[in-house]
């Protein structure tokens, strides 16, 4: 099977947010009743199909049209003595070179019926020749054409979207490629191939094509797959194999993936469409093989099977690391607006939990401030210590909230628990605050209370409860701990076994 022309579509990774306008099928237009139009020439039933109507009296209207239209005339500029000569033959020929779709004739009031030498040459010329009812005027014709255009742009934008709806439906499955492919095939009725790097077949789904189809899309890909350091020339192609038609789309920042698609015929949408694929498994290949996202990948599965952060963490940077919580001010947060804070931060590293969105930033970055957002700051930690780091920025944001301060660092410098050691401190918290084991709301309360100096109102704020219950439980902590938290030095004893805690 022999490529006929290989033509590249762009030259810049745009793709088209909705479809062009589809034309009208003549055959729709002839089926309105309301026009009453009867085609009188020309191959019966063609598969022509109509982009606009266009009325003139011009005898030679070919400088005027575009191709495509419906071109509408009374018979104004015709000679009386036309029929015994070429006129009609000449008029007809330059209408078909101008790459005219069909012509529509009006009776009255100039011609009562349509000249036969007319007829004869729209035969000869394959040019389908319409008569128009004296009732039917030009201007119902055109109105007619643009509702049809409209009823068919509706429905091809209804065939896009529910097409972009389960493109994502299926991006989102365990098994993200190769459906993708599958609901792009079903969806153009056709072929849908991920070429890798090296031009060999990763997946395929739908129909099987026609023989030398599969090899055509495979030499197609190459026009868009990049060559060592040189950017290929376009990054999507179109071609045809007989009646099948190709297309393919490079994947990705220049990785060498491409998506091929052979399909029976091309619709409007359909690039649309088979763009949004595209779009969708770049993603999904650029997240499974780029350096970052494979090393993200193995330090999860390092993690899931029992490897100690200081391990893991050599895949994903070097150095300390930082841990940001952070609270949006007005709603709760969103996958979209999660991933957003992780790029203002500079990490791709994000948790989105229920209210909070946690961050794992590399230690040589220093986060300020984001709009919206309240944020707690952990110190510089190595690997081994993120645990502690996780619970430092935690405080720290509930002080941030409290406080109503955009962002709260967590204090670093040298204090009186230095001077202690940490095994004998945690010994030393553990027996001072074990009438509140098992009471982790009634420690977390007492902890922010002492943080916030006794305020009743921005303790009752850090941790999203009525001030009347900061005030039941400080008084519960009191008497499980028999000792009066009005004294400075209960105080900050408390204070100190509960930062070992």
């Amino acid at each position: 099977m022999e490529v006929t022309h290989t033509m590249p579509e762009t030259t810049a990774p745009v793709a088209p947010a909705v479809p062009p306008t589809p034309p009208v099928p003549l055959s729709a237009l002839l089926a309105r009743e309301d026009l009453a139009l009867r085609q009188i020439a020309g191959p019966p039933d063609p598969p022509v199909v109509i982009h606009w109507a266009h009325t003139s009296e011009m005898a030679d209207p070919y400088p005027y049209l575009l191709g495509g239209e419906l071109l509408l005339t009374a018979g104004v500029h015709i000679p009386e003595a036309a029929g015994s000569g070429t006129y009609f033959d000449a008029y007809v020929s330059r209408i078909v070179e101008a790459g005219g779709a069909a012509l529509g004739f009006g009776l009255a009031p100039v011609h009562d019926t349509v000249p036969r030498a007319l007829v004869a040459a729209c035969d000869h010329y394959g040019l389908p020749l319409l008569e128009v009812p004296p009732q039917t005027t030009f201007s119902g014709v055109a109105r007619a054409v643009w509702q049809l255009m409209a009823q068919a742009r509706l429905a091809e934008l209804r065939r896009v979207t529910e097409a972009q709806q389960s493109l994502a439906a299926a991006a989102s499955r365990p098994d993200p490629v190769p459906s993708v492919l599958r609901q792009l095939a079903q969806r153009l009725a056709g072929h849908a191939v991920l070429h890798g790097p090296d031009g060999t077949e990763i997946a395929a789904a739908g129909r099987e094509p026609a023989q030398g189809v599969k090899g055509a899309l495979a030499e197609l890909s190459g026009v868009v797959r990049p060559r060592g350091r040189t950017a290929p020339r376009a990054t999507s192609a179109t071609d045809t194999a007989g009646d099948t038609h190709l297309a393919v789309y490079a994947l990705g920042a220049g990785e060498g993936f491409v998506l091929g698609v052979a399909t029976p015929r091309r619709d409007p949408g359909d690039h649309t469409i088979a763009s949004v694929a595209a779009v969708l498994l770049s993603l999904l290949t650029g997240e499974h093989h780029s350096g970052t996202g494979a090393a993200r990948s193995s330090a999860l599965v390092r993690l899931l099977l029992g490897s100690p952060p200081e391990e893991v963490a050599p895949l994903l940077g070097t150095g300390e690391w930082l841990v940001v919580h952070a609270r949006p001010d007005a709603q709760l947060p969103d996958a979209v607006a999660a991933s957003a804070l992780g790029a203002a931060l500079g990490s791709p590293l994000v948790d989105l939990g229920h209210d909070v969105v946690r961050v794992l930033v590399p230690g040589g970055r220093a986060p300020e401030p984001q709009a919206g957002w309240t944020l707690g700051v952990s110190a510089a930690v190595e690997p081994r210590e993120w645990a502690a780091a996780d619970a430092q920025a935690a405080r720290a944001l509930a002080r941030a909230r409290a406080t109503r301060t955009p962002l709260v660092r967590h204090g670093a410098r040298p204090g009186l628990g230095d001077l202690v050691p940490r095994a004998d401190a945690e010994a030393h918290a553990r027996a001072l605050l074990a009438p509140l084991a098992g009471r982790p709301e009634l420690a977390e309360t007492l902890r922010n209370w002492l943080a916030l100096h006794g305020s009743w109102d921005r303790t009752a704020v850090a941790l999203d409860v009525h001030r009347n219950t900061v005030r039941q439980r400080i008084a519960r902590c009191a008497a499980l701990l028999d000792t009066d938290l009005d004294d400075p030095d209960v105080r900050m004893e408390l204070w100190f076994a509960l930062r070992q805690s």
